[in-house]
């Protein structure tokens, strides 16, 4: 058994968002004890299809994806979940164009998501997902959420540099691609003339 606040800091949400939650009924096996303590039975708790999700950001670091998800299932397993699917995945967190992502993100049987920090689902916009998940009913669970907020805060802001660095030299490119069509089509006028 595990009380509510606690149930809050595993979920990384505020004890009232936990409260809505119980009071709306969505989390298996709450119950008000004769003391008025909200109390989750653990056992009725577990999640029905789980899935590891690992990402890394270039396919160099393919050892240590396959670590990563050596990491997840042993923690599902100390948890007692059973592990329906591993997704792996080597993108760049900053890529909206996720396509092992949006079908998981979309497939309305997975209860639990389980990652190693919150970075490695998506580097911005965490809390979005993570909110429209629990509407749906499923969990996202951070092995290891942030404890510095500071750091936390300067990974943020590396990777928003990171992220609108390549959207410059993306345009840059893209730029160039349409000089280089316009010359094209230029050059096929001037010789059909």
């Amino acid at each position: 058994m595990k009380r509510l606040k606690d149930y809050a800091k595993e979920q990384g949400v505020q004890y009232r968002t936990a409260w809505n939650r119980y009071k709306a009924g969505k989390i298996a096996g709450a119950f008000q004890n004769e003391f008025g303590q909200i109390l989750i039975d653990e056992n009725k708790n577990k999640p029905d299809y789980t899935i590891c999700y690992c990402r890394v950001s270039s396919s160099q670091n393919k050892n240590n994806l396959e670590k990563q998800a050596e990491r997840l299932v042993s923690y599902c397993a100390a948890k007692g979940y059973r592990v329906d699917e591993i997704i792996k995945e080597c993108a760049s967190g900053l890529n909206d164009k996720r396509p092992k992502l949006i079908k998981m993100l979309n497939n309305t049987d997975v209860t639990c998501i389980v990652v190693e920090h919150h970075d490695r689902l998506t580097r911005f916009g965490f809390n979005y997902i993570q909110n429209w998940m629990n509407e749906r009913g499923c969990l996202i669970e951070v092995i290891n959420p942030a404890t510095n907020d500071k750091d936390d805060l300067m990974k943020d802001f590396v990777s928003l540099v990171t992220s609108f660095t390549a959207r410059l030299y993306g345009l840059r490119r893209s730029k160039r691609r349409t000089e280089r069509l316009i010359k094209e089509l230029n050059d096929e006028n001037n010789s059909l003339k």
